[in-house]
């Protein structure tokens, strides 16, 4: 089941004995975890039939006799099980997950980690209950994804003010969907969208100089403008550190490498191979004709090079600023 299917789910009233929710993304198992905890019983019926354990401080026993009792009047107990992955021997839970109690509804935070997909105990749990794999989004995805998590509460968000917070957060769901709630409240009276504006007043994030403005900057070969961004980056380092510049800068022309080298140039097909929103895709088609495919590849050589010396290797007195003047420059010229 998908996170959807399962919140859906989970708002009729369809609850499964057990929830394994796994994976790199929090998020999604937090917020699953967090609708079961809130919704399933009644507040009067938490004291008794609500327990929550940690996997530092609890064993499987412990999990699986939990378990076993029955409700006390309430028709379901609710146990969660939260930093599962610490837990030792995860696959001796199969003792219970054969035969889970139907008023019990077992749910197992197992973050960063997957189970084997070989094993049996994979195998027992997809029968007897839900096994749900959180993965991390694509930061392409992102901005989609932000879009969606504000839709049912009526806002939308311009594609650039998604974009910047991206930019900004990467792909950590958690961040984002707090600055999110953030900026729904600093919302203008009857307003309900989001733009670049506010992003800028509200989380600090330029919407002039910043990663996003420098890829279209250097895309179009605009000298004066990527030197404007730089020297605001050199002033702002704190906000602006070169490590994440550089990052960001390898991620673009390695996107700009791979249009190179992709035969179907359709917008849909480019699209899917760079893994961006099509919007951008002339962006990259300018790219492309800017730099040819042999410089594309000195330039990320550049990348990993300034890399290393923004570490102190090989070029220990250069400022940060003065390393992302250099390394534009060459990429410029």
């Amino acid at each position: 089941m998908n996170f959807n299917d399962i919140l859906q789910d989970l708002k009729k009233r369809n609850y499964q004995p057990i929830y394994f929710l796994m994976g790199e993304e929090s998020y999604f198992i937090d917020v699953i975890t967090d609708y079961i905890a809130q919704h399933v019983l009644q507040e009067s019926e938490k004291a008794f039939n609500q327990t929550i354990l940690y996997g530092k401080d609890t064993d499987i026993a412990t999990i699986i006799n939990t378990s076993k009792r029955f409700p006390m009047m309430s028709e379901y107990q609710v146990v969660i099980v939260k930093e599962a992955q610490m837990l030792n021997n995860i696959d001796d839970l199969i003792y219970y997950a054969e035969s889970p109690l139907k008023s019990t509804i077992l749910v197992i935070n197992y973050k960063y980690k997957s189970l084997d997909k070989r094993k049996r105990l994979y195998k027992v749990l997809q029968d007897k209950g839900v096994i749900f794999s959180s993965d991390k989004l694509y930061d392409d995805k992102v901005p989609g994804w932000i879009s969606s998590y504000l839709a049912p509460k009526n806002i939308t968000i311009d594609l650039k003010a998604a974009v910047l917070i991206t930019e900004f957060l990467g792909n950590d769901l958690s961040k984002i969907s707090n600055e999110l709630e953030k900026l729904i409240i600093t919302l203008p009276e009857n307003s309900n969208n989001i733009t670049a504006d506010q992003i800028e007043k509200n989380i600090g994030i330029s919407k002039d100089y910043n990663n996003f403005e420098l890829h279209k900057a250097l895309s179009q070969k605009n000298v004066l403008k990527a030197n404007r961004i730089i020297n605001y980056f050199d002033k702002n380092q704190k906000s602006n550190p070169i490590s994440v510049t550089i990052s960001s800068l390898y991620y673009y022309f390695s996107k700009v490498l791979t249009y190179h080298f992709t035969k179907d140039k359709s917008r849909k097909n480019l699209a899917s191979a760079l893994r961006v929103n099509p919007f951008f895709i002339p962006e990259y088609e300018l790219a492309a004709r800017n730099y040819s495919a042999a410089k594309v590849v000195q330039i990320i050589s550049l990348l990993r090079e300034y890399d290393l010396k923004s570490k102190g290797f090989g070029d220990a007195s250069s400022s940060p600023g003065g390393l992302l003047k250099e390394l534009i420059y060459k990429i410029l010229h």
